[in-house]
């Protein structure tokens, strides 16, 4: 990613990234005063700095860490975080507890009403959601870059979660450090991009005493795609979110046509640094979505046009688009342009949260336990 040389021009400074996740610790060396917990909208904001897992300080700290007291630096540590915690299968505690604790749906809803311009989900279920998807198209008309990781059943039936799947979401797949896919992602046709997913440090659990090594996940590759993206517009803050996306897709590392994306890779590997290396860089038409294609339509043309023949003056917050984007990978393209072609490898000690209907796995010492289902609660 060369961090070093792109903080030189922006480090995310003046960007807000709302994470939806299992809370945020705002306590953690690297996120003291990264958060802003103020921030979270009443209606959602229980429990939002009690993170029960420790998953959401990790993916935070991926995005804006300080690297404060020897904790993660995140890619774009001039960032700001604000917090979100939503109930999942893995939350322990009481009923009442749980009873409070919001859904993704009010999450993601209560997400777009802030200003944040990014809003990552490092979680998935099977879906389709309705009311989900709702939520995601109110999101989108307001103009904010929905970002979402594809999931980890790569091994398996490489099913794909929502909201990844959803249109104007950013579906993330991850990659080793020679730009192959992880063995463990997800593919198929709501690959969008992808990202460095292992091989991070991150908190083995709620308790926050210690940090984890190898941490392997498109939970991460989700993170570091959200910080990119804050750098990207850090550093360009009159950009919309169609040139933000386009910026990062037109400049991708791929060794395939960009009109036949891979199922595996998407568009490819993202390199932020190539549009912080170009002051004079061209992000194309604000208000044109270069994934318009994959998502059915452009939501703010379709919202203009649907407006104007109801009379109505803004757009709907439940506009309708089909459950499904068609299918638009190629089938190729496993490993990013001037990378190797090996197999990613598993560290035998490793936390990850699987996405979708697989279970959260801990992995020490080579051996597997299945914890806990990571199904999104409805």
């Amino acid at each position: 990613m060369q961090a070093e040389k792109m903080w030189k021009v922006s480090t995310g400074k003046g960007v807000k990234v709302a994470v939806i996740d299992t809370g945020v610790n705002g306590n953690t060396s690297s996120l003291k005063g990264q958060v802003l917990a103020d921030e979270v909208p009443e209606s959602v904001a229980y429990g939002a700095t009690d993170d029960y897992d420790g998953h959401g300080t990790t993916m935070a700290e991926l995005i804006a860490g300080t690297g404060a007291g020897g904790g993660l630096k995140g890619l774009a540590p001039g960032a700001k975080i604000i917090p979100f915690r939503v109930k999942f299968d893995s939350m322990k505690g009481s009923a009442e507890d749980r009873k409070k604790t919001a859904d993704p749906t009010a999450a993601i809803r209560a997400a777009a009403d802030t200003d944040a311009q990014i809003i990552s989900m490092s979680f998935g279920s099977p879906g389709p959601d309705s009311d989900e998807e709702a939520a995601i198209n109110y999101a989108a008309s307001k103009g904010k870059l929905l970002i979402a990781a594809v999931g980890n059943d790569g091994q398996k039936n490489g099913h794909i979660g929502y909201p990844a799947a959803d249109h104007y979401v950013v579906g993330v797949a991850s990659i080793d450090a020679s730009g192959t896919v992880s063995k463990f992602s997800s593919h198929g046709g709501y690959v969008d991009l992808s990202s460095p997913g292992q091989n991070f440090p991150g908190w083995c659990d709620a308790t926050f005493r210690s940090y984890c090594d190898n941490m392997n996940g498109t939970s991460s590759a989700t993170a570091i795609t959200s910080a990119s993206a804050a750098l990207i517009w850090s550093a360009h803050p009159d950009w919309t979110v169609n040139q933000v996306t386009r910026a990062l897709v037109d400049t991708a590392g791929r060794s395939w046509p960009k009109n036949k994306p891979s199922t595996y890779l998407g568009y490819g590997a993202i390199r932020p640094r190539v549009v912080l290396a170009n002051p004079h860089y061209n992000p194309g038409p604000a208000n044109i979505d270069p994934l318009r294609k994959e998502n059915g339509g452009d939501l703010l043309a379709k919202s203009a046009s649907a407006s104007s023949s109801s009379g109505q003056t803004s757009p709907s917050a439940s506009a309708s688009t089909p459950s499904q984007a068609p299918e638009k990978g190629s089938g190729g393209g496993t490993s990013a342009a001037g990378s190797s072609t090996e197999s990613s490898s598993d560290s035998n000690s490793t936390l990850w949260i699987a996405l979708g209907a697989v279970a959260v796995i801990v992995v020490v010492g080579g051996g597997s336990v299945a914890l806990v289902r990571a199904r999104r609660a409805r």
